[in-house]
């Protein structure tokens, strides 16, 4: 079975993210088993239904890369209490014009860290139903909430607090297995 390439999709933008210091850890824990591709949402117009019969180029080459990954993987922060207007936004153009969903089928994995005391609970749940929406399948449980702490994961991406790595990799076997399915 060929090595499953995982389209990575950030939440955030902000080139210091925690979320892509994690994203980063993640990847480095996978070792060989997951090809990693991101796919960058910084470059995303807003959406806007006027331009469905001109897509937008940006909007194009986003659905192209969700359409030639096997799966995905959501690593998103929290803003107030839901997931990131960029990220909305991509998913919209991704299942945009109608009848033309890049992400319909997509099975997906979906982590996030935050410093709020709850981590990301909040905005995956919002994730998962705007996921659902738009016919992706999202590996249940482990749950990944993080509640970013510094040191955590150090200046190299290497995950520094077992406790953490632990759940990691609890959280890559499962979505290998259940990818695998």
């Amino acid at each position: 079975m060929p090595t499953p390439r995982i389209g990575l999709i950030i939440g955030s933008l902000r080139a210091g993210s925690f979320n892509r210091q994690l994203a980063g850890a993640v990847q480095a824990l996978a070792g060989d088993r997951f090809v990693f591709e991101e796919i960058g949402i910084a470059d995303l117009p807003l959406y806007d239904q006027d331009d469905d019969a001109d897509f937008p180029a940006a909007g194009l080459r986003f659905k192209q890369q969700v359409e030639a990954c096997d799966a995905l993987l959501f690593v998103t922060p929290e803003y107030s209490r839901s997931i990131p207007g960029v990220l909305k936004n991509a998913i919209d153009i991704g299942s945009r014009p109608g009848g033309s969903n890049s992400f319909g089928g997509k099975r997906a994995g979906v982590i996030g860290t935050s410093p709020g005391a709850h981590g990301t609970v909040s905005a995956q749940q919002h994730l998962r139903n705007v996921l659902a929406a738009v016919d992706v399948a999202v590996l249940p449980q482990p749950e990944i909430a993080i509640q970013y702490r510094e040191g955590q994961i150090d200046a190299g991406g290497t995950i520094t607090d077992e406790r953490l790595r632990r759940r990691l990799q609890s959280f890559l076997d499962r979505y290998e297995a259940w990818l695998a399915a």
